[in-house]
């Protein structure tokens, strides 16, 4: 029994320590990734669900930690009706995500981290019936007499956690918006994010 015992505590701590990568080993990661995203404090209002774009560079430091630093094209926002109206909130991000990433048994992985974003891109669609119109959310603030209230940089904390299997990359994330969006809303970013990737090293 004691063999045993030892021999099963043996081969979980080959789990525990084990990494996809060894230490000292630089990878990089093209992905795409789903995007269900939506604002805070817009209660009845639907996620805008679209896609995010990127690659992200990965540092091996020890056979269980790594750190990792992404740029990502990521489509968010939020979709709402009312009074008739169908309405969609686009705003686009060129983000930056910083992780820790910890290898807990054989190719997986949990993370976590800071991510700055830059806005890029933002609009509002309205539409009804076969009309639509769009315009720039910032235009559409200024002629309500609010001009600079949307805010060009975001900050968020990405959560998650990965597998990789023959290279392949599945991760679930979540960002978490710690900035508004529209100075004083309480707007704040909420993306749940699935993607694919392919990791390799350089």
């Amino acid at each position: 029994m004691k063999k045993i015992i030892l021999t099963a505590l043996a081969v979980l701590s080959t789990f525990v320590s084990y990494a996809q990568h060894a230490p000292g080993t630089v990878t990089v990661q093209p992905k795409v990734a789903l995007n269900v995203a939506t604002l805070t404090n817009s209660e009845g209002a639907d996620p805008r669900i679209a896609l995010a774009a990127g690659a992200e560079l990965e540092y091996q430091m020890t056979d269980m930690v790594s750190l990792s630093g992404g740029l990502l094209y990521s489509m968010q926002g939020v979709k709402g009706t009312e009074g008739g109206l169908n309405g969609t909130v686009k705003l686009d991000y060129i983000n930056i995500p910083i992780l820790a990433n910890v290898y807990v048994v054989k190719g997986l992985a949990v993370k976590v981290g800071l991510q700055p974003g830059f806005m890029i891109n933002n609009k509002i669609k309205i539409s009804q019936g076969s009309t639509s119109a769009e315009v720039s959310l910032e235009d559409a603030l200024a002629n309500a007499g609010l001009d600079d209230a949307v805010k060009k940089f975001d900050l968020s904390i990405p959560m998650g956690v990965s597998y990789e299997f023959n290279n392949l990359v599945l991760e679930a994330r979540y960002n978490f918006g710690l900035t508004e969006v529209i100075a004083d809303s309480k707007a704040k970013n909420s993306v749940f994010q699935l993607s694919l990737g392919y990791k390799f090293g350089l």
